[in-house]
Parts: C-alpha cells; sequence; structure tokens
C-alpha cells in the first residue's frame, strides 16, 4: 500500500502537468499541418503564370496575325489583346469563383458565388503551396487564351462589337462550368477524367466552338476563289516559337510545384512538340512535295495541344508516340477534312486544337504511366471518351445557342463590302503602312 501510494502521488503531478501541456500539443501539431507557402514552387508559378500569358500577347497575336490577310492583320491581332482583357476582368469578377469555389449541391456541375470578385482571398490564402492569388493568376491566363484560340476559326469576317460579346458570355457560360468539371471537383474528375493542363478544358473547347463558329457565321467572302494565302509568315513563325516556350508554363506549371513531375512535363512538351512538327512535316512533304514553314509550325502547335492532357501522365516514349500521332492527324484534319466537309477554318482551330486536343485526350488513357504519377492508375481509353464526348456536346450546343443570340440581335458579320475592304479600316479605322 505505501508503495501504491507513493506511486501515486508521484504520477499524479505528472498526469496533470500532461494535461495541460496537450493542448499546446494540439496547437503544435496544426501549425506543422497548416498549409504553408513554399517559396520555390511560388517562384516557379509566377514565372509559369508569366510564360502563359505571353502565349497570348504576343504568342497567338503574332501567330494568328501572320497568317491571315494584309487588310486584317490589325483586327487579328486585335482580337488576342481585347480578349486578354475582358478576360482578365471576367476571371477576376467572377469566372474564378465559378471554376473553382464550391457549388454546394450543383458542385458537380459549376462552382458558386463565394469568390465573386475573390472577395474571400487576401494574401494569407493558400492553394497547395502556393498564395491563392497566384493560382488563381495562372487559371486565369487558360481562361484568356481559351476564347483567344477560337478566333482563329472566324478570322476576317466576324464584328468586332459580336466578337466580344460572345467572349464574354461563352467564358462564363462554358469555359468557366467545363474547367469546374475537370479541375474544380466536378463530375469529369471523379469520373476519373485525366486532363493534366487542358486537353479538354482548353483544346476540345475551344476547337469544338471554333468549328460552331465557322458554321453559323459562314464562309469568308470569296473562299475557294481568291487568293487568301499567309500574308506574312515570319509573323506566324515568332508566334509559334513564343507558343513553344509559354506552353513549358503551360504544361510543367500545371503541377503547381517545382519538382519532378514538373520536370517530366516539360520533357514531353518538348519531345512531342518536335514530333508532331517534323510528323506533318514528312505527311505534307510526301502528299503534296514540299515541306512547307507553315506545315512544320503548324504541326508543332498540334504536338503541343496533343501533349497538353498527357504531359502530367505519360513518359517521353509516350509523349513522342503522342506527338508524331497527332502532327499527322491534325495535317489531315487541316487540309483534307476541312476540304471534304466544306467549312471554312480560317486558320485551323478546329483542325489542330479541336482534332490535337481529342487525339491527345484518348490517348492519355493508353500511354499513362504510374511511374510518372500515381494517379493516373486505371486510366483507360473509354473514360477518356466519355470526358472527350461531353465536352464536345455542351460546347457545342452553348456556343451555338450564344451565337444565334448575337445573330438575330446585333448581327454577326460586317457587310460585304466592310469585309471586301478589310477589318482593319472598316472595324478599327486603321491599316498596316
Amino acid at each position: 500500500m505505501k508503495i501504491n501510494s507513493l506511486v501515486a502521488r508521484l504520477a499524479l503531478p505528472a498526469l496533470f502537468t500532461l494535461g495541460a501541456a496537450l493542448p499546446a500539443f494540439a496547437q503544435d501539431a496544426a501549425e506543422e499541418v497548416a498549409p504553408a507557402i513554399n517559396a520555390g514552387d511560388t517562384a516557379w508559378m509566377l514565372v509559369a503564370t508569366a510564360l502563359v500569358l505571353l502565349m497570348t500577347i504576343p504568342g497567338l497575336a503574332l501567330f494568328y496575325g501572320g497568317m491571315v490577310r494584309k487588310k486584317n492583320v490589325l483586327a487579328t491581332i486585335m482580337q488576342s489583346f481585347a480578349i486578354t482583357c475582358a478576360m482578365t476582368i471576367v476571371w477576376f469578377v467572377i469566372g474564378y469563383s465559378l471554376a473553382f469555389s464550391d457549388g454546394g449541391t450543383l458542385n458537380a456541375f459549376v462552382g458558386g458565388l463565394g469568390s465573386i470578385m475573390h472577395n474571400d482571398v487576401g494574401v494569407d490564402s493558400v492553394s497547395g503551396t502556393i498564395p491563392t492569388y497566384v493560382f488563381s493568376m495562372f487559371q486565369m491566363t487558360f481562361a484568356i487564351i481559351t476564347p483567344a484560340l477560337i478566333a482563329g476559326a472566324f478570322a476576317e469576317r466576324m464584328k468586332f462589337s459580336a466578337m466580344l460579346i460572345f467572349m464574354v458570355v461563352w467564358s462564363i457560360v462554358v469555359y468557366a462550368p467545363v474547367a469546374h468539371w475537370v479541375w474544380g471537383g466536378g463530375f469529369l474528375s471523379d469520373a476519373g477524367v485525366l486532363d493534366f493542363a487542358g486537353g479538354t478544358v482548353v483544346h476540345i473547347n475551344a476547337g469544338v466552338a471554333g468549328l460552331v463558329c465557322a458554321l453559323i457565321i459562314g464562309k469568308r467572302k470569296g473562299y475557294g476563289e481568291k487568293n487568301m494565302a499567309p500574308h506574312n509568315l515570319t509573323y506566324s513563325v515568332i508566334g509559334a516559337s513564343l507558343l513553344w516556350v509559354g506552353w513549358f508554363g503551360f504544361n510543367a506549371g500545371s503541377e503547381l510545384a517545382a519538382d519532378g513531375l514538373a520536370a517530366a512535363a516539360m520533357m514531353n512538351t518538348q519531345v512531342a512538340t518536335a514530333g508532331a512538327a517534323l510528323a506533318w512535316m514528312f505527311a505534307e512533304w510526301f502528299v503534296v512535295k514540299k515541306p512547307s514553314v507553315l506545315g512544320i509550325i503548324s504541326g508543332a502547335v498540334a504536338g503541343l495541344v496533343a501533349v497538353t492532357p498527357a504531359s502530367g501522365f505519360v513518359n517521353p516514349s509516350g509523349a513522342l508516340v503522342i506527338g508524331i500521332i497527332s502532327g499527322v492527324g491534325c495535317y489531315f484534319a487541316a487540309a483534307k477534312l476541312k476540304q471534304a466537309l466544306g467549312y471554312d477554318d480560317s486558320l485551323d482551330a478546329f483542325g489542330v486544337h479541336g482534332v490535337g486536343g481529342i487525339i491527345g485526350a484518348l490517348l492519355t488513357g493508353v500511354f499513362a504511366d504510374v511511374a510518372i504519377n500515381g494517379a493516373g492508375e486505371g486510366a483507360n481509353i473509354i473514360t477518356q471518351a466519355y470526358g472527350v464526348i461531353v465536352t464536345i456536346v455542351w460546347t457545342a450546343i452553348a456556343s451555338a445557342v450564344i451565337l444565334y443570340v448575337i445573330k438575330l440581335t446585333i448581327g454577326l458579320r460586317p457587310t460585304d463590302s466592310e469585309e471586301e475592304e478589310g477589318l482593319d479600316i472598316t472595324q478599327h479605322g486603321e491599316s498596316v503602312a
């Protein structure tokens, strides 16, 4: 009894001391697991964000601007620049909220309004290991380039006012929900659809919308009869080169961290792009007997598009195969399919981005390698096809409805005489000297 009493007298104070210390221990543990900003990841994502913005201005602006006729070059470049400005405001005000906030009972389909004008984001807000402001800015650059890509399909024949209205409404009704489905916790993500950096969200979305625009707006005046060759391929080569460089931010940046997977995405991007550029070049060389400058840069963009959904899931060998297949496939889509079906996709927005995005999304299910990314376990072409089909159907229907409403109100096209004179003068009152 004396021994037990002694133990009790010694143990009780210790237990009280331990009990008093537990809240402090719990607080320390909570502080250890609380999200913390990683300086290295943040620095990389700041750079990646700037690289993706570079893809639209000046990259896409020059790429598209060089491929139109001289009388429409300023109007085409203006589209990219104006879209950059408009989508920045739309994303800040409502796009981010619809894509990445909690949508409550509708969360499978769209985000909520809790982050309108970023009202719940501050300098201490963290997304993963980076500030939420950086995450939102990175995603903003995706929301900028996606509608800008669409403009290639209707180049040289859409009123500037109609274009602006379409892009603003489209980004809210189409882009933000699809981004939520795939990246914001929506139903495509829950279904296991893999899209590392935007095969469905960006490229299929933009390509299909571009095709719908081309069909509803109609062909350019004189299409198939007049010479509509690019006026300055030097601009286009510079633009394509800027797209290639910027795409490292697009794909490697989508890891949202400076780590081995980001490095794998970068390598995959380079290998697939080179493979696709050469594949398009050789396919064209075989068919028309000459390898063109326009062909090799178009092939490079096709490879960039196709590897986008796969970049963080496949190994470099798989990326090379995806690049080669997309280079050949997009060449025939741009050179043969368009001609066979008779639509006027001015700068091959559907032929490159739509077809390339579909190829890349499907092949992600074939070549996903768990040694690269464990999240690719269970990947298959059926699930990927489901994501592709859902995106195509929603984008096509919603885009058509928006276009017809604009057509019935303010109209989509300039007059025949305005189009003939050129959009530089008739829409903007300027011309290239």
